[in-house]
């Protein structure tokens, strides 16, 4: 017996170094022809084994890849970011077919609000690219869409029934992250007051400063949560201090206007949430503010003309510079895009143009005296510059209520789980990771980036996030009640 277990033992170990001479002839053959693909396989087995063996190392796994990841054409005419979204793709795959033999999820999951319009959503951007004006191209981002909200909602939603793994994967994130800005922050010392050096330091992991600027934004509430949670302490408190301040320092030099606004507006809900101030009357507040500025718009658009601050490396000048709508660049182009997106709204109210179309489409919708200097006749410079209006010329009016219903129940579910769960470590949680979600919130009104896996990754994984707190608060409370 034992001469058996040593034969085994024996033929195992010859295997395995057969099959890395295999792969070290393989990858060199394929550097010597430069076919990379064929590289990739070793870190491709790995990832299924990863992916069907451990399913939450996997996904945090992706989670720490994120950041790195950088834009290539993987097949002709077909742009995917590397390495992550081939193995969402996988992951995907993998998840479904788990999904329909073992059934984890209850009839709790199917029923919750949030699911429900993460379902939906995914509905009604099947009908809209059916019904598009290039069905090709929104078929791909419906696809697109489908393998993030798979992997990292669905999936998300299954590996955080362990609390633990939400911050596994929110550091994962993070650290790869912290990482990306201490290498722009590099590239800009001696260029501090050279706003075209900080707008592409962070290139080419992340395309502008705006989605970079973003995603720090998205992940300092959730931060500062673990700095003061009852888990930190001594060291390890500040540990995560210090990357903090790190993430903080990043926000700073990615002078993005809309990411400053946008964690403004989560201290102002926080303080709004302590002192018990409910979800209605928030969006009263809001829905007073929007009407004031329709009320007072030509007045304010006046003022608005008056501004010729531009965008610049002093902070004075660059918060000025918000409301500068006669010279700074930036902000015309958005009015130019959001002006060409409501006039193709208004040829296809119901079902839009398709999901994905409208940076195809755009052009010809602009007009001459809109146009700011960084606008193209060809109309290929991106989107719609807003996570409401895209959606409302893509998808029509019901995309846009989808949308913005999502936004809402993720929000209204995540203030519920703060003021009703007996667990603090639940409550707080549920907090931080809600105002983290409002920072995309608000910053979606001037930019959308839920198309790429920067933005994705977090942003549903942070809802499922919530989404998962809520489900074991309430099996807390059910169990206590028996």
């Amino acid at each position: 017996m034992r001469r058996a277990g040593v034969h085994s033992e024996h033929w195992k170990t010859w295997a395995a170094l057969a099959a890395v001479v295999l792969f070290v002839v393989a990858d060199a053959v394929a550097l010597l022809n430069h076919n990379y693909i064929i590289m990739a396989v070793p870190a491709v087995l790995l990832a299924l084994v990863l992916m069907v063996s451990r399913l939450e190392l996997s996904l945090i796994g992706m989670a720490f890849l994120t950041p790195f990841s950088v834009d290539a054409e993987l097949l002709q005419g077909m742009d995917l970011s590397l390495p992550v979204e081939p193995l969402m793709m996988i992951f995907s795959l993998i998840f479904l077919v788990r999904a329909v033999l073992e059934r984890p999820f209850g009839r709790e999951f199917f029923k919750h609000p949030v699911t429900i319009a993460v379902l939906v959503m995914l509905g009604w951007m099947i009908v809209t690219s059916a019904l598009s004006q290039l069905p090709l191209v929104s078929f791909k981002h419906t696809a697109a869409q489908m393998w993030f909200i798979v992997t990292f909602y669905f999936g998300g939603c299954y590996v955080f029934r362990n609390r633990n793994r939400i911050g596994q994967f929110f550091w994962a994130y993070a650290i790869g992250l912290i990482a990306i800005i201490l290498l722009s922050t590099m590239k800009t010392i001696g260029h501090l007051h050279d706003l075209p050096t900080l707008h592409h330091a962070m290139r080419p992991f992340y395309n502008d400063h705006t989605a970079y600027g973003c995603v720090i934004a998205l992940m300092l509430p959730a931060a500062l949560y673990f700095i003061f949670s009852r888990d930190s302490h001594g060291w390890n408190r500040l540990w995560w201090a210090v990357l903090f301040g790190i993430m903080a320092l990043g926000l700073y030099l990615s002078f993005s206007r809309a990411a400053w606004i946008s964690l403004v507006a989560a201290v102002g809900v926080f303080f709004a949430v302590k002192m018990g101030m409910k979800v209605k009357w928030m969006m009263v507040v809001f829905a007073l503010g929007v009407g004031l500025f329709y009320t007072y718009q030509g007045d304010l658009l006046y003022r608005m003309g008056k501004n010729n601050v531009d965008s610049s490396a002093d902070l004075g000048n660059q918060v000025k510079s918000i409301s500068n709508i006669s010279t700074d660049a930036s902000n015309l182009e958005r009015l130019n895009r959001w002006a060409s997106a409501l006039r193709m709204w208004e040829e296809h109210p119901v079902t839009g143009t398709g999901a994905g179309t409208y940076q195809f489409l755009y052009a010809s919708y602009q007009r001459s005296y809109q146009l700011s200097t960084i606008s193209t006749n060809a109309g290929d410079l991106g989107n719609a510059h807003s996570e409401y209006i895209g959606p409302l010329t893509e998808q029509g009016v019901p995309g846009v209520a989808i949308v913005v219903s999502l936004f809402l129940l993720t929000f209204t579910t995540g203030v519920k789980v703060y003021r009703k769960a007996k667990d603090p470590v639940t409550r707080h949680l549920a907090l931080a990771f809600t105002l983290s979600l409002l920072t995309y919130y608000v910053h979606g009104c001037f930019n959308n980036f839920l198309d790429t896996d920067k933005l994705a990754v977090p942003f549903w994984a942070f809802t499922a996030a919530v989404v998962a707190l809520d489900l074991s608060s309430r099996e807390e409370e059910k169990s206590i009640s028996l």
